[in-house]
This record gives C-alpha cells, structure tokens and sequence, in this order.
C-alpha cells in the first residue's frame, strides 16, 4: 500500500434484534467444533490451507465506515479511504440542470401528518386526483419523524392497539417526496429485461431468462429442500499487520477467495482445496466480474512487505484463470506522462475482454487472454486522469479534473478496446466520488455536497444514456431512508443494490416491525426513466432485514438478515410483483448462527449462487489477545442438498 491503512475497529458484539430481558451479548461460542458435523449444524474447522491460517484475528472495520446492524459500543471512525478534509459544501446544482417531477405538496414529504403504523413512508390526502391508491396496501407516515418518536414501554411500539386498528382502516395512498420523486404504481413502466448489476460469483455473462429460464425469469430455482448445511469454514489467517483478503468468485466447480498473497479454491460441496496460486505479495484489488470461462482480474503488490518496506506498492496486474487454477498473467505498466515508475493501480475490473485498471496515479487497459496492453488514457495538463472503471456488459470510468478544493468529475462511457469516449456526464458542483452503479443501464451513485452523513457515499442516482450522455433522471436517495452503500473513493464498490427491469433495487433502512422486538426492512424499486418509486414492494418480515445481491434475469436475490435466534435466508423476489421465493435457509443451531452473525452484511462479501452461499471478509488483522474460546472465520459457507 502506498499509504499505512488505519487500524480497525472492534465490531460490536451485541446480537441484532435481541429481544426484551435478554443479555446484550451474544451466546458464547462452544470451547471447541464438534468432533463432527452434527445434523444441520456447524462442522469442525478444517486445517488452514497454506499461507498461514492460523488464530482467528477480530473482524475489521469495512472502509466504507458503517458499522453492523447491532448497536455499536463506540462511536464508529471514519471511512479510512475519505481524503483528508472530508468533503466540500458547494453550491447546489443551476435550477433547470436536471429533470425533475413535480414539487412536494401539503401533506407529501416533510410534512406533518397524524401518526400512523408501520414504516415511516409519507402520504398525500385521501382521494388526490390522479394519484393511485395503496402503493403498498396499508397506510405510512412521515419517515423522518418516526425514527425519533418516543416508545411505550414493552417492546418498543409506536402506536396503541386501538390506534392501529383505526388507522389499518385508513386507505393508502402515493405519498410525494420532496426534490420531486414520486411514487406512482408499477402498471406501465419500461422493462429493461436483461440488464443488470454484476456482482463477485454471479457465472459471468448475462442472466437468463425466456419462457423456462427458471424462478420468475431467472436461473435460480429453489431445491427440494431449502434447508442448508455448513458446507466450508476457514478460520481467520494470522497475519501481523491490516490484510486484504478482497475478492471472491463461484464458478461452476469451485468457491475461489483470496487469501494472504494467494488466490484459493476450494470444492462447493465437500470444502476441500482444489488449489493455490501464490503472489508475490497481498492482493489490493479485485474485480467482481469474471468472464464466461471463469476468468477475474486482480490487483496485487510487486512483493511482501518487509521492515524496510512495509507497504510495497499495488502495481501489478494479473488475470487468473480459474477454471485452471493458474496465473495467465501479470504485470505492471509506467505511468502515461514518461519516466520509469510504474503506475499504483487502486482498482480493477473486467468488461468482455478488456481488463481496465486505475487510480489517483494513472490507469491502463489490457486484453484479457494475453495481457498485451490496449491503451492508456491521457493525463491533461489541467491534472485530469482517470479515478477509476466500471465493467460488466460495458465499460464506463469516472475522470477528475481540477483540484483537490475544487474537483469536476466527468463520467464516460468507453469502447473497451481503444478506451475512446463514446459520451460524456459532466457530475453536478459538489460532487467530489462518484461511484458506477451499474453500466448497463449506466447508474452513478454520488453524495452531492457532502449531504449524505452518514457515511454511504450516496445521496443521489444519477440515471444517464450510455449513448448521448445526457442525464436521464436524477433520483434523491434520503441516507436515512435508503440503505444501499458505495465506497467513499472506490469508483466500482456498490453494495446492498441491484439494477434490472431497468428498475433501480434498494432496500429501506431497519424500522420497527409489528413485533414485540426487533426492526424489520423493505425493498423498493425507482424507475430509471422516471424516477418514480414504484408501488409494490418486498417486506422482509418481522425480524429480518433483506439486503439485495444482484439480479437473476428479471428477479432480485437477496439476502435475508436473520434475528439473534434463526439462521439467514436466501430468496429469490420477483422484479415485478415482489413475490418472494425461498431458495435457502441456515441452521439456527447456535454455534452456526453465531458465525453467521459475526460477518457483518456492510464488511462482507456475500454471494450465492446455484444452491451455494458464501459470506467472506475483505480485510483480517492482527489481535492484540488471542481467545480460544472465540472463533472467527475469514470464510463460511453453506450448500442445500
């Protein structure tokens, strides 16, 4: 690394949605696995493969700097990659810049209306002309003012049993947001078919669909038996020093993560190892795209670190095949403006055959197969340079300009084998990251003017057309609201999204549920011609929170948070009407819900695939205190039959 990474936090130890008059510490891990894997429960740990696993060491903060759903015990830092000063506060965007619907009105958002059940969604008045009514068939409140409204004691309900019972008699209806999004029913909006998100371990190319192409136009089709089973577990390696583990792909055959200066295989079904590629030093970046023969594209420093160098530079560019189980190629490249130093490259990713990579000190392109380089983008004398590279179906980089007090962002979309601009998005004022959603449809997420506080990077979704350039739609995510998560400098490091149906997937932040304990989530859709926050939705259900993976053709996958005494879920939500399917459910024994609990969604990579899910860290440290007694894994993995 060129720069010493920031220590991390201790994540917090309270068990989410932990009911009434229980401790707010988890349950303590059996001293030791079972000899053997019980029926549905957690196996023995296997040997550390080679490169050092050893002790567990504590989960470290995710950069992106927000903390696991339980309450933390400790105000959480800062992202470690925000500059320096944090972000400006520049003046907002020139009236008639960007499209909006129209403005808020009395009663819509912002407005004070009488208290209601349920998630916190504002509403306009009974019966306004033109708008449809129950968008999500029972009615909402202001959100803001929910989340500080006092609670009646036992159990944290808002509202009496008598006045919910008056308002679930109420009708429904689209509420108006202000910056001009409104919701409206799901009747007639474009389709987008096949677009989508790719993510780490989607099977590379485009989702399927078509009249059998499986659950509600996808490929995932729920088991006999949904009912999982521990199927791979990897205690954490001991390392020294804060170390990348970034990256994870499921292939056909094999569940493939990085390890400490090694990519490793490991069977889907038996956990074994398949094999290791060693590097010559820590992995820094990885793409989350593979191609369809299960090629990825890495990152990687020129050599390990030493006393006299302890953080070797990240300059180094390879491709592993991992159908094979080797390196195709590496390596570096000298900067665009002359001399002999090579590029430090902070991110990397892969569209079609085109591996592009970039970073504050320069960026290049390679073919996939061979490694010969492609292009360089140019360096303008105003110190303009490519921040970074969005792949899956297209190629598109976010370019800076000016100063660091006064930086202008321009995304593009580029032809991936000459790098030439196919359009141009000039970012609003105030814009200082921009992260790639999506690039086909294009999807930009940013946090204009800072106004985001909270650390997600989002603010806004910026719908553009690839083609001309021109801004689509402009979409205000409420931080407060929406729980979706982009890095603070990474350009292609989204989270907690989807895009298809040419639809926008995110999910609400936790709110109280109906139950007596524990939040409880949704998900819900934004048109991207439009803007509109659609009518339907996916409830998670008491208890659980839902967290999108990625797109299965014109069906979401997502991600279940379970409660303190269940297992998670995987299930599958149709796109359009928002049924769900379940395609997998954990062990609630309490030595596997326990390590389940420990990856936190916001510091994790999650990813299922084909009756097979993964949650792995992206970053392991060292501990100060070793307990035995407290196992932590850098992978677990869990399969149905």
């Amino acid at each position: 690394m060129s720069q010493p990474p920031q220590p991390p936090q201790q994540p917090p130890n309270e068990p989410p949605n932990t009911p009434p008059g229980e401790p707010n510490t988890p349950p303590a891990p059996p001293a030791g696995p079972p000899a053997g894997p019980p029926s549905g429960g957690f196996g023995a740990p296997q040997d550390p493969p080679p490169g050092g696993f050893g002790l567990p060491t504590p989960p470290p903060a995710d950069p992106f700097g927000k903390q696991p759903q339980q309450p933390p015990q400790q105000p959480p830092a800062a992202p470690q990659d925000t500059p320096a000063g944090g972000y400006g506060t520049p003046p907002p965007p020139a009236p008639g810049t960007y499209p909006t619907p129209p403005a808020p009105q009395p009663n819509g958002y912002g407005y004070p209306q009488a208290p209601q059940p349920g998630y916190g969604y504002p509403q306009g008045p009974a019966g306004q002309p033109g708008m449809p009514q129950q968008a999500y068939g029972y009615p909402t409140q202001p959100m803001q003012p929910q989340y500080g409204a006092p609670q009646q004691p036992g159990g944290g309900k808002k509202f009496s049993t008598q006045m919910q019972i008056i308002v679930a008699a109420a009708v429904a209806v689209v509420l108006i947001i202000g910056a001009g999004v409104i919701y409206a029913a799901t009747g007639d909006d474009d389709k987008g078919g096949k677009n989508e998100a790719s993510s780490s371990g989607s099977t590379g190319g485009e989702a399927k669909g078509g009249e059998d192409g499986g659950l509600a136009g996808g490929d995932e089709k729920p088991p006999a038996n949904t009912k999982s089973k521990v199927a791979l577990q990897l205690p954490e390696p001991q390392v020294t020093d804060i170390t990348t583990v970034m990256g994870s792909w499921i292939t056909d055959k094999a569940y493939v993560k990085s390890g400490v200066a090694e990519i490793v295989a490991y069977d889907l079904d038996k956990g074994t190892k398949l094999w290791s590629v060693p590097l010559p030093g820590e992995v820094c970046s990885a793409s989350r795209h593979m191609s369809k023969d299960y090629k990825t594209a890495i990152v990687f420093e020129e050599t390990k670190a030493t006393k006299e160098n302890k953080y070797p530079s990240c300059n180094q560019v390879g491709v592993v095949d991992m159908a094979a189980g080797k390196l195709l190629w590496s390596k570096g490249v000298t900067s665009a403006t002359g001399g002999d130093q090579q590029v430090r490259f902070d991110e990397v990713t892969l569209s079609g055959s085109t591996v592009a990579a970039g970073g504050t000190s320069g960026g290049a392109a390679f073919k996939l197969e061979t490694g010969a380089e492609l292009w360089k983008p140019k360096v303008g004398s105003d110190g303009c340079y490519d921040r970074g590279y969005g792949g899956g179906e297209a190629l598109a980089v976010v370019r800076k300009c000016g100063t660091s007090d006064s930086p202008q962002l321009t995304v593009q979309a580029l032809n991936p084998t000459t790098g030439a601009p196919l359009s141009s998005f000039q970012m609003p004022a105030g814009v200082d990251y921009a992260s790639i959603v999506s690039t086909k449809p294009l999807v930009v997420a940013a946090d204009v003017g800072d106004t985001a506080g909270d650390g997600s990077g989002i603010s806004d979704f910026f719908s553009i057309d690839a083609a001309t350039g021109k801004l689509i739609v402009r979409i205000p995510a409420d931080a407060e609201q929406y729980a979706a998560r982009c890095g603070s400098t990474e350009v292609e490091r989204c989270q907690n999204l989807a895009v298809g149906n040419n639809r926008l997937y995110l999910p609400t932040e936790n709110h109280d549920g109906t139950s007596e304990y524990g939040d409880t989530n949704e998900i819900v859709a934004f048109d991207l011609t439009t803007g509109k926050l659609l009518g339907a939705r996916a409830d998670a259900g008491d208890r659980y929170s839902l967290v999108p993976l990625r797109m299965d053709g014109t069906s979401i996958i997502a991600y279940k948070e379970p409660p303190y005494d269940k297992g998670g879920q995987i299930v599958s939500i149709d796109g359009e009407t928002f049924k769900q399917t379940l395609l997998m459910e954990n062990p609630s024994d309490e030595a596997v819900r326990e390590a389940e609990r420990r990856f936190s969604n916001d510091h994790s990579e999650l990813l299922y695939s084909n009756g097979h899910f993964f949650k792995s860290k992206r970053l392991v440290s060292k501990r100060s205190v070793v307990d035995a007694d407290d196992k932590l894994y850098l992978v677990i993995g869990y399969r149905t039959d």
